[in-house]
């Protein structure tokens, strides 16, 4: 889970707004995810990172899904998403802290375990409780799909993405005695016009950004205990070495002589 620094008020970010469709019962969150994606590639250029076009593309439409459920879930809570795909084999890395409205998260292209079906993780801590974790398997290798299984199978209720432009989606999702004939026939064209045939009650207005918050001081506590064991495993005889943020996929060079000093100062 993220450590985050609250964002500056005056910043920008992705707004997500969530409505309530009264007398169907229903959530509904949306956004134009423009900006999101921007902030995406500028990291991705920063750190030299260069994802294969179809996992860059599965990447955005899991990352607008995750935001999408973030700002329908409680203010309290941390989640963190694996979703595993068999074809093309790769994993999505999702990670949000809603108290900060932090989001990030990576592909992961390299040593994906080969298993005989897609697997969908999702880690949750809200508040002080302790993490809850649920698993599902899915089909296909579209993450909005797999979102919904999850929905379905551990949430115990429906929920359902739909693309309304070029870079807009919108979450549709139960609420108790929710109108399910309707639910089930919604298509992309009557949510985006869901305004104009419903009555829809504003409930938030959240705000999201890009932003993972790792350094150099968090890499070298992830590196600290097998430096204090087997230095060499390391190093070996070069001076510095490069790590990947494994939540974000940024790139830290660590010298032997800084992690030294950082190991030799730890308590």
């Amino acid at each position: 889970m993220p450590e985050t620094t609250p964002p500056d008020p005056a910043e920008s970010g992705l707004e997500i707004r969530t409505y309530y469709v009264r007398e169907r019962n229903a959530l509904i969150a949306r956004a134009d995810f423009g900006e999101l994606f921007v902030d995406y590639y500028l990291h991705l250029s920063r750190y030299g990172l260069k994802p294969a076009a179809e996992h860059d593309a599965i990447f955005k439409r899991a990352l607008a899904a995750f935001a999408l459920h973030s700002a329908s879930r409680p203010w309290n809570e941390l989640t963190a998403w694996t979703i595993n795909f068999q074809q093309p084999l790769v994993n999505v890395f999702l990670v949000g802290d809603n108290d900060t409205g932090a989001l990030a998260g990576r592909v992961f292209a390299d040593n994906v375990k080969e298993g005989p079906e897609n697997l969908f993780y999702a880690d949750v801590v809200r508040g002080r409780q302790p993490k809850r974790r649920s698993a599902v398997a899915f089909q296909g290798a579209d993450p909005m799909p797999a979102v919904e299984a999850f929905y379905r199978q551990s949430e115990q209720r429906g929920a359902r993405y739909f693309q309304l432009g070029e870079e807009e989606f919108a979450m549709v999702s139960e609420h108790p005695d929710c109108d399910l004939a309707w639910f089930a026939g919604l298509d992309a064209a009557q949510v985006g016009e869901l305004d104009k045939k419903e009555t829809l009650s504003l409930l938030e207005r959240r705000i999201y950004r890009w932003h993972c918050g790792c350094n150099q001081a968090r890499m070298m506590e992830v590196l600290a205990p097998t430096m204090r064991q087997d230095p060499e495993s390391l190093f070996g005889g070069d001076p510095k070495l490069e790590i990947r943020c494994p939540r974000c996929g940024a790139r830290h060079a660590i010298t032997r002589e800084a992690l030294e000093a950082f190991v030799a100062s730890a308590p």
